[in-house]
């Protein structure tokens, strides 16, 4: 299935080499605050966290988050994928970038690449994403992604405020 190819990245799967990587990602104060802890600490963390996380989902799924390297010099500079959650409908986008590479609009890439990898390469109805309802940088990404802002959404388990973007216009509007 993949790579997945853009003009400057390339997003592939995770392997127990990116646990590095993943722990730097994981344990960046940003994610922390505008996504969760995902309890990764140590290296050891981060490469169960690979093998229960993305490992998983691309058996179970065939999709999942993906290790988002640069063309140009194989440089890793993030993760960004599609996940299926369990008890929600839709499949979502998700992504994040070491401090480094933020602003150079490697997120925005990254997203857009996935979001229409699921439209028109998995044939999915629609694809969707969360965030935090104060991360506009966020919410900046999902729209150069071709998402549309469809309002405040329960993400389960949350206690922040999320908002909820979707590929399908339709539903922004309602």
């Amino acid at each position: 299935m993949l790579p997945i190819l853009t003009s400057r990245l390339r997003l592939r799967e995770f392997n127990l080499q990116d646990a590095p990587l993943v722990l730097a990602l994981l344990t960046d104060p940003d994610f922390i605050r505008n996504v969760t802890d995902r309890g990764v600490h140590t290296l050891e963390d981060a490469g169960n966290y690979i093998s229960r996380g993305p490992l998983a989902s691309y058996a179970q799924h065939g999709i999942g988050l993906w290790c988002m390297e640069r063309l140009e010099d194989g440089q890793p500079v993030g993760m960004c994928g599609l996940i299926r959650r369990e008890g929600l409908a839709d499949v979502d986008v998700g992504y994040t970038l070491l401090p480094a590479w933020r602003g150079l609009g490697y997120a925005s890439e990254a997203a857009t690449a996935c979001v229409q990898y699921g439209l028109q390469q998995l044939r999915l109805p629609r694809v969707v994403a969360y965030t935090n309802a104060d991360n506009q940088a966020s919410a900046r990404v999902l729209q150069k992604a071709g998402l549309h802002g469809c309002g405040p959404f329960d993400f389960p388990g949350s206690s922040a405020p999320t908002l909820l973007f979707s590929s399908d216009a339709a539903m922004a509007q309602s």
